[in-house]
């Protein structure tokens, strides 16, 4: 069974040395890195079997067109990008520990290169599963591609927040009732990322 990390719900993964050593393992030197944690009541191996059929993953997470699973290992994502624009990529499993830990990397040729990995923990009793995802991604047109994705509202930071709440929503309750904000806005500007 996992070690429990030692923070607390939707802390960036960058709070804790553990999370830090991750994250650099996961990410190269030019990379972003987007840490999130949140609690989900359901049981690690819910919530394993549902991210590890990716398709599934098409319905919760805002920017995300479509996923097509292309065999057990493989899938293809297209997902939507700042100016109408679409970006794509092959994902290969990297890792895969049933109940505990999904991790992949994009293939060769990807608009976006990224990698990254979902931890799954034992939360307090009675609490559920404490899910950590841990992203790392080549923004596209470096430092311009980032302001531009944070003025409209596609920054990945801001996206793993909002798409780990409305997992959490789903499996909690079967449904995603808004697609505004954690907060019930319709947007949180950049200043307001830090949890």
């Amino acid at each position: 069974m996992p070690s429990q990390p030692d923070r607390r719900d939707d802390g960036p993964a960058t709070t804790s040395r553990d999370s830090d050593r991750q994250a650099e393992a996961v990410a190269g030197d030019e990379s972003a890195i987007v840490g999130r944690t949140v609690t989900i009541n359901r049981p690690r191996e819910e919530i394993y079997a549902f991210w590890r059929d990716f398709s599934n993953l098409a319905g919760i997470m805002e920017n995300v067109e479509r996923i097509d699973v292309i065999d057990s290992d493989r899938s293809h994502w297209v997902v939507k990008a700042p100016g109408g624009k679409t970006v794509e990529w092959d994902a290969i499993v990297t890792d895969d520990i049933p109940g505990q830990l999904i991790g992949w990397a994009s293939d060769d040729g990807a608009d976006v290169n990224n990698s990254g990995r979902v931890e799954l923990f034992d939360a307090a009793p009675g609490r559920g599963t404490m899910v950590r995802a841990t992203i790392a991604y080549d923004p596209p047109a470096g430092i311009i591609g980032e302001w531009i994705a944070k003025f409209l509202q596609r920054e990945p930071n801001l996206q793993a927040r909002r798409d780990l709440r409305r997992l959490k929503q789903f499996l909690e309750t079967g449904e995603i009732t808004s697609s505004a904000s954690p907060s019930g806005r319709k947007s949180e500007s950049p200043t307001e990322q830090a949890l």
